[in-house]
């Protein structure tokens, strides 16, 4: 599986997984904050995505960021046709290769545990099989669901 750099050229596809995961996420693709912060990953970098066929939206795509000993992963996403097959696993494992060694911890914010994308979307179970744990509450999503961060430790 290849996990490449996001390319501007790329834009519209990070868009369109948006598009799929909108129901638990809440407004994405017509937010201008969401455009704004997407465009600023790609310019800097901070952009991974596994491509599909010529035509084709990719099959995942994550946004991350990194002050170290701190890394965040601000957004990750799989296509609901690519779920199950490594794709995102693929992606944390090159994000996590991209922070470099520890010590460290890496964060992310996920749904709660009584939020529908937690159980339907997998994330909490995700998340918990790369070895990372539920740690304090989070604000509400702009949908109106809960969230919590989980964290894991680099060594």
């Amino acid at each position: 599986m290849i996990v490449r750099p996001g390319y501007e050229a790329d834009r519209s596809g990070f868009v369109a997984l948006a598009a799929e995961v909108e129901h638990w996420f809440g407004p994405m693709v017509e937010e201008p904050g969401f455009h704004a912060a997407l465009d600023e990953h790609l310019r800097e970098g901070r952009a991974l995505v596994v491509p599909a066929d010529v035509g084709r939206p990719p099959l995942g795509g994550l946004l991350f960021g990194s002050a170290p000993p701190v890394h965040h992963v601000h957004w990750l996403v799989v296509s609901e046709r690519a779920r199950g097959r490594g794709v995102g696993r693929a992606l944390m494992a090159e994000a996590t290769r991209r922070f470099g060694p520890g010590p460290g911890t890496v964060e992310l914010i996920t749904f709660g545990i009584d939020h529908p994308g937690a159980i339907e979307g997998g994330s909490r179970a995700f998340y918990a099989s790369l070895g990372f744990t539920a740690a304090e509450a989070a604000e509400p999503g702009p949908e109106g669901g809960s969230r919590q961060v989980f964290r894991r430790v680099l060594e």
